[in-house]
């Protein structure tokens, strides 16, 4: 790419390439290709005069270099640019405000009067058929004050103030548009960074496990419990119950089975399914979080809610205040001052973007929230519930030792268990997976249907044997498989969690797991204390003499062993009974109830997907220092909210004083107002962390 360098520091560089036009999506590859460069810290692309931007830390050849070789035609570089990067969304409303500027202009300098005044009053009409609108329906809102002030303007001959005031309303609808767009937007490429896999049945039958981006319109997959459907298609076999909540809001799962439809982003909650790919348009990861940020603007929090009441309760008392000066002072331009101030453009759209600004840090964070509510929740709990396993633990145990019975080989009991377990997403599962990899064990499907019992573990056949593995309470207890050895079975190392596998009613192999304790978890506990959280909670369904130790160790104020899912559930409902705040955190199927009860349930992503789709909040990062970001964040953001309703309350109280004064004409009135609602807006967008 031919350049001609405009301007340069240590470490900063503006260049112009030398071109007449830029495209978007030009300026797309320029920012990506270029940003992916090692050494570069920040890109800036202006496309509309094909200036570059360029800070780096590398030396300074290296970015000389890489402008020359530069090409917009080179394929790799076009990849790295994300199917949404927001610079055409932008540009539109850029556009869109030039345009209108452009015609103000226009319309104040160059039209002659007469013109003007047609206008105006055609312009008006759009604003008065509001007005009248929300009269109609019983409502005293923000366009009935709007209505009022343009009608007023007119009837007096002031065609200027009713034109600056139409023009000012115009600017401030596309700017909050355009704000509040921009927040979705910045939030949902955030949010759907990440590589998505699924089963592929192949046409021999087996199923392999690959990138979500790969499947094709026709093809089969294969969903199982606790996984999430990735695309929209028909089932051809089996029978599940699928949670549909993300996309119908139905609390109850719903029965599918041969000929039914099933939606990307629902989750298989028991059962299995095979279903035909019918549609991979418009179902990728972007668009199902941009579905899901605009589901969870209706889940607001009360705060939300609460500066959207006010707002809409304050127009009457404007009404009453704009009346009541008329009638003392007898002067209609301070009166119609008043209406230009209204409290309900700032509160109904700071507040929201208060929480989208905050979801947006949540995920850089790692952290994916689903609406404001449950920022609010956390922000107010007194209790949080931990799972141990894959929570309290590293979401990533290992294989310590495989013990096999009957003379059976190790590394084949390992290669059984890993066909089974690699079905169903959990921490434990993952490890006999990753071991089974690690000794270079191939697993080819060798089992008949597999089924999967909740919080206690699987059940398949194979060459016509019943297999099981999972919980000593499953294996044993409900199975009733026997024990080949009672000495070695007695001496299984007591350090480690165990994962019992038999074959045709006897135990074949006891599976060690080293589930070691986060080192960071004591820390964070006595944090999430100092930050209001009276009680923290630990439930496990291991042996009380492994929570009682892991509990000693990180110093949480209750712990329950061997618990069921049913058993979590039924201790958040009795936490509420006692007026209590409750934050549950799991990972796994069995949390499902447990999450679903809690005033803010937390999922981690390494999880099972009915987790995190019945979650209210999911973890993505590796640390549990996360729950006291996200503590932290969503503090700040009340607090933030709090500032918010004390800055509008106050300055457009101030303005309607002012008003009442004759201080401030109309116009200028309006524009403050507009101003100060895009200022605070703006503000709201900022990160609550510096």
């Amino acid at each position: 790419m031919k350049c001609t360098i405009l301007h340069e520091t240590k470490g900063r560089i503006r260049v112009h390439f030398c071109q007449n036009y830029m495209t978007v999506h030009q300026a797309d590859i320029t920012e990506y290709a270029l940003s992916a460069l090692e050494g570069v810290t920040q890109v800036q692309v202006f496309e509309r005069t094909c200036d570059v931007i360029i800070r780096y830390t590398c030396q300074r050849c290296e970015i000389i270099r890489a402008l020359s070789e530069f090409s917009y035609r080179n394929p790799q570089k076009d990849a790295l640019v994300p199917e949404h990067t927001g610079r055409e969304m932008n540009r539109k409303y850029e556009e869109t405000l030039i345009s209108a500027v452009t015609w103000r202009m226009i319309h104040k300098f160059i039209l002659p009067a007469p013109v003007r005044q047609i206008l105006s009053f055609v312009k008006s009409w759009k604003y008065i058929l509001e007005g009248l609108k929300c009269l109609l329906h019983g409502k005293l809102e923000v366009p009935v004050l709007d209505a009022v002030a343009i009608s007023v303007s007119l009837l007096r001959g002031d065609f200027d103030t009713a034109g600056s005031v139409m023009f000012l309303l115009h600017i401030g609808d596309i700017l909050d548009e355009w704000t509040h767009k921009k927040s979705v937007d910045d939030l949902a490429r955030t949010m759907s960074l990440g590589v998505e896999q699924v089963w592929l049945q192949t046409s021999d039958g087996n199923e392999v496990l690959v990138p979500m981006k790969d499947i094709r319109k026709g093809d089969t997959v294969v969903i199982r419990t606790g996984s999430m459907i990735p695309l929209d298609g028909k089932v051809i076999s089996g029978d599940a119950m699928v949670n549909q909540s993300s996309m119908t809001g139905e609390s109850v799962p719903v029965h599918k089975s041969e000929g039914a439809y099933v939606y990307a982003g629902t989750v298989v909650e028991d059962g299995t399914c095979t279903v035909r790919v019918e549609n991979t348009a418009g179902s990728g990861r972007y668009d199902r979080i941009v579905r899901m940020i605009e589901e969870s603007e209706k889940m607001k929090s009360s705060a939300e809610n609460k500066a959207a009441h006010l707002a809409d309760k304050l127009v009457p008392w404007s009404l009453g205040g704009t009346l009541l000066t008329w009638l003392i002072t007898g002067n209609a331009t301070k009166a119609v001052s008043i209406l230009m101030v209204d409290f309900s453009c700032a509160l109904k759209l700071a507040m929201p973007i208060s929480v989208l600004s905050a979801m947006r840090e949540c995920s850089h964070a790692g952290i994916t929230v689903k609406g404001g509510r449950f920022l609010e929740a956390v922000a107010e709990a007194d209790t949080i519930v931990f799972d141990k396993t894959g929570t309290l633990t590293h979401s990533a145990p290992h294989v310590a030792e495989v013990i096999p019975f009957g003379g059976r080989d190790e590394n084949e009991m390992l290669r059984l268990a890993a066909c089974l377990e690699e079905h169903y997403p959990h921490s434990i599962a993952n490890a006999v997976v990753e071991e089974a990899a690690v000794r270079g064990l191939k697993h080819e499907e060798c089992h008949s249907e597999v089924e999967y019992v909740v919080a206690h573990g699987i059940s398949s056949m194979v060459e016509g044997e019943r297999v099981v593995i999972g919980s000593y309470h499953f294996v044993i207890e409900d199975e009733n498989c026997q024990i080949p050895d009672e000495r070695i079975f007695r001496h299984l190392p007591k350090q480690y969690s165990h994962l019992y596998l038999a074959i045709a009613g006897e135990v074949a192999a006891v599976i060690c797991i080293e589930d070691p304790l986060r080192k960071e978890a004591p820390e964070v506990i006595q944090l999430l204390h100092e930050f209001g959280i009276s009680r923290v909670i630990m439930m496990t369904g291991d042996n009380d003499r492994t929570a009682k130790e892991i509990a000693k160790r990180i110093n949480v104020d209750e712990y329950y062993a061997e618990v069921l899912p049913e058993d979590k559930a039924a201790f958040i409902r009795s936490e509420h009974e006692s007026g209590r705040r409750v934050i549950m955190i799991g990972d796994g199927v069995n949390d499902s109830p447990a999450l679903s009860e809690a005033d803010a349930g937390i999922a981690i992503s390494t999880g099972a997907a009915i987790a995190q789709e019945i979650a209210d909040i999911t973890i993505s990062a590796d640390t549990l220092y996360t729950l006291a970001e996200l503590k932290t964040l969503s503090d700040a953001l009340m607090k933030r909210i709090r500032w918010n309703y004390r800055t509008i309350i106050g300055f457009n109280l101030g303005l309607i004083v002012l008003g009442a004064a004759g201080i401030l004409p109309p116009a200028t009135s309006a524009l403050l107002h507009n101003a100060s609602t895009l200022a605070i807006s703006l503000k709201s967008m900022t990160n609550l962390k510096k």
